[in-house]
C-alpha cells in the first residue's frame, strides 16, 4: 500500500510483527504502556513477565537513549492483561516519524484498547514545580507545522479514517479519573493538568523558544508523545498521557540555570514510585469498569 522506496509500514508488515509477538506470548493486553525517560519501572510491577528486546522482535526499530531499555514487556497488573514499552523512539534519534509510531499499530493489533503514556518535560508554567505529574489535556504538534505528521503519505483505511478528530485526543474520562484517584492517593499538592508540546530535539530549547511557547499557551515541553498520540487516536484507541516535570524551562537571559538529560533522569527516580503508583492504580480501576478499558 506504501510507494516503493516509503519509509511507512504496510498492515501486512504490522500484522507480521503483531502475529509474530503472539506467538510468544499468551498475554492479550488490553492496555498499552508507553515508558518515558527513566519511568521504565512501571514494567517492573507487571506479573508472569515476558519480555523482548527490541532488536529481538522482527522489523521493530531500536532506542538509542541512556535511560530507555528497549524492551518490550508483557504482563498482568492486578490480573489485567497489559504490554510496556521500556524505551520509546524519538525523531532526534534519526527515525522516519512512521518509525517511532510503530509501536502504536501493533499495539492496537495486539488487542489494547487504551494507551498510557508518560513522559519527562520542561515546565514553563510558572506555577509548576519540578517534581509535579502534568496530566496531559491537550497538545501542541510543532513538528506537524512543518508538514512531519506520522499520517503523511497514503492512507489505509484498516488503520483509520484519512481525517482523524484530535480535539478529543486525550480521554476525558480517563483524566477526571487521574485526578480522582491522586486525590486518594494524596497527590493533589504536585498533580497538575495542562497542555503539551512536541519539539524535535535533541538540543533543549532557547530562551527565545520558551518565552514563544509559553505566550502560545503551553504548560510543558519535550521532544516525544504526541506523534504516538496521534497514531493511536487513529486506530481508535484510548489515550491518557502524562508528564514529569523534571527541570524548570530557562526564560530569563540572567538565569544560571541549564538543562541537562542528567537532571531529567534524577527527577524522574525521585518521584518514579507515586507516577507508577497512580498509573498502576489507575490501571486496576479500569478493569472494574467496562466504559474505561
Amino acid at each position: 500500500m506504501f510507494p516503493e522506496g516509503s519509509i511507512g509500514y504496510s498492515y501486512e508488515e504490522c500484522r507480521a510483527i503483531a502475529d509474530w509477538l503472539l506467538t510468544q506470548t499468551a498475554v492479550r493486553p488490553l492496555v498499552g504502556i508507553v515508558c518515558g525517560s527513566g519511568l521504565g519501572g512501571l514494567a517492573d510491577l507487571l506479573k508472569d513477565q515476558v519480555a523482548f528486546n527490541y532488536r529481538d522482535i522482527p522489523n521493530f526499530p531500536q532506542s538509542t537513549v541512556h535511560g530507555h531499555a528497549g524492551r518490550l514487556v508483557f504482563g498482568t497488573l492486578k490480573g489485567r492483561p497489559c504490554v510496556c514499552m521500556q524505551g520509546r523512539f524519538h525523531l532526534y534519534e534519526g527515525y522516519p516519524i512512521q518509525k517511532i509510531t510503530l509501536p502504536m499499530r501493533i499495539f492496537k493489533m495486539l488487542g489494547v484498547r487504551t494507551v498510557i503514556l508518560t513522559n519527562a518535560a520542561g515546565g514553563l508554567n510558572q506555577d509548576f514545580k519540578v517534581g509535579d505529574i502534568m496530566i496531559i489535556k491537550d497538545h501542541l504538534n510543532m513538528p506537524g507545522f512543518a508538514g512531519n505528521n506520522p499520517l503523511t503519505g497514503p492512507n489505509d483505511e484498516r488503520f483509520g479514517v484519512r481525517f482523524p478528530c484530535m480535539s478529543d485526543a486525550y480521554d476525558r474520562e480517563l483524566l477526571q479519573m487521574a485526578m480522582d484517584v491522586g486525590s486518594e492517593l494524596g497527590y493533589s499538592d504536585f498533580l497538575r493538568e495542562g497542555v503539551y508540546c512536541a519539539l524535535g530535539g535533541p538540543s533543549f530549547e532557547t530562551i527565545a523558544e520558551c518565552r514563544m511557547l509559553h505566550k502560545l499557551g503551553v504548560d510543558a515541553v519535550g521532544m516525544s508523545t504526541v506523534h504516538e498520540v496521534i497514531v493511536a487516536r487513529h486506530c481508535g484507541m484510548r489515550v491518557f498521557a502524562l508528564s514529569l516535570i523534571t527541570n524548570q524551562a530557562v526564560m530569563d537571559y540572567d538565569s544560571e540555570e541549564k538543562a541537562n538529560h542528567n537532571e531529567v533522569l534524577q527527577t524522574a527516580k525521585q518521584r518514579a514510585q507515586q507516577l507508577e503508583k497512580l498509573v498502576s492504580t489507575m490501571v486496576i480501576r479500569m478493569k472494574h469498569n467496562n466504559n474505561y478499558s
